[in-house]
């Protein structure tokens, strides 16, 4: 299998806008770049002010260089993105409203911001001539039961398809898909963590049979770097990354405390799948990801380094139940304290 790990993109002068900036993938995504590579400019993208005056007053995005940029403005706004994109060269569409239950509950807003938002990235990328995009999905958004992944696939077919609208020499446009990231906000961890800091005699737990997929937010950023040094626009990444189960979370976590089971919770898995057996009839193997190839009938001719991958098996499936690559409670316990460290 041809190896594309860990080749990084060239951002030495391009203008960079991310879209939900402000958020957990948001700021480590900027930290890293003002670390490590030399972009022109990098623009915030959000609409909490709250949060963008927390992130400039931040030692981490301390900015002798002038590179940053806040932008006050929501994904629903297309003038406002239009705006804020011009001269952009690269965007990261990480902007979103990912709480399962809130989504189910508050469904209109959810389309809002995950549908139309994803249909107002596209349209002010290509008219303000942006190069790439690469959108964050999530492994609900394959086989979804629940509002917030029928809403990101639909925002996952809007950003491949949207290579059909830019042209030949337009926006080409690609998605990344994962799976949990372990300590962001909204994630199990903080909240396991807060019951744990106020002397719970127990943790609550869904279902002691339920998996996850596992991704630590560093990883998280190499990936989008790595996809988008490789991306030509329709593919659909997906990387290669650990299973957990619920119990052995908690363990690692709160070693002495017992488990309550409370029951599953509207909207959720009891697994979760990051490609499904269809999706996997056009996708190409890769030492550390798969490729979901897009449909276009010249993606094949004009892609040789992305075509080098090896097509998976009829009938496979990436499940977090069914994988091979398993965390154990120790591993688990270390990733935790790595993740705990970067912050």
């Amino acid at each position: 299998m041809t190896d594309v790990e860990n080749i990084m993109p060239e951002l030495s002068g391009k203008s960079i806008l991310v879209t939900g900036g402000t958020g957990s993938f948001g700021r480590a995504f900027i930290a890293t770049l003002l670390r490590n590579h030399s972009p022109q400019k990098l623009i915030v993208f959000s609409r909490d002010e709250f949060k963008q005056y927390q992130m400039q007053t931040d030692p981490v995005f301390a900015d002798k260089s002038g590179l940053l940029r806040f932008h006050i403005g929501d994904v629903r706004d297309e003038d406002r993105l239009e705006m804020a994109m011009r001269g952009v060269d690269i965007v990261i569409h990480a902007a979103a409203l990912k709480h399962v239950p809130i989504a189910e509950y508050n469904p209109f807003e959810c389309v809002r911001t995950n549908v139309h938002g994803a249909e107002n990235v596209v349209n002010a990328a290509i008219r303000s001539g942006v190069s790439q995009v690469v959108a964050l999905s999530t492994d609900k958004a394959a086989n979804p039961i629940n509002l917030y992944g029928a809403t990101k696939l639909a925002s996952d077919k809007i950003f491949i398809s949207a290579n059909n609208l830019s042209g030949a020499d337009g926006t080409r446009f690609s998605v990344v898909r994962y799976g949990n990231v372990v300590g962001s906000r909204g994630s199990v961890v903080p909240f396991f963590q807060r019951l744990v800091a106020e002397g719970a005699k127990s943790l609550p737990l869904t279902d002691t049979r339920m998996t996850r997929f596992w991704i630590t937010l560093p990883q998280c950023v190499d990936f989008v770097l790595t996809s988008l040094e490789f991306m030509q626009g329709g593919e659909l990444f997906v990387p290669k990354i650990p299973s957990m189960r619920l119990p052995d979370l908690a363990k690692a976590l709160a070693p002495g405390l017992e488990h309550d089971v409370v029951g599953i919770r509207p909207g959720e898995k009891l697994h979760e799948v990051l490609i499904t057996e269809d999706e996997a009839r056009t996708v190409r193997e890769f030492d550390d990801r798969y490729v979901i190839t897009p449909p276009f009938h010249y993606w094949a001719e004009t892609i040789p380094t992305l075509t080098q991958g090896v097509p998976v098996a009829e009938g496979f499936r990436y499940a977090s139940d069914t994988n091979d690559w398993w965390l154990n409670t120790d591993e688990i316990a270390t990733m935790l304290e790595n993740t705990a460290s970067l912050k």
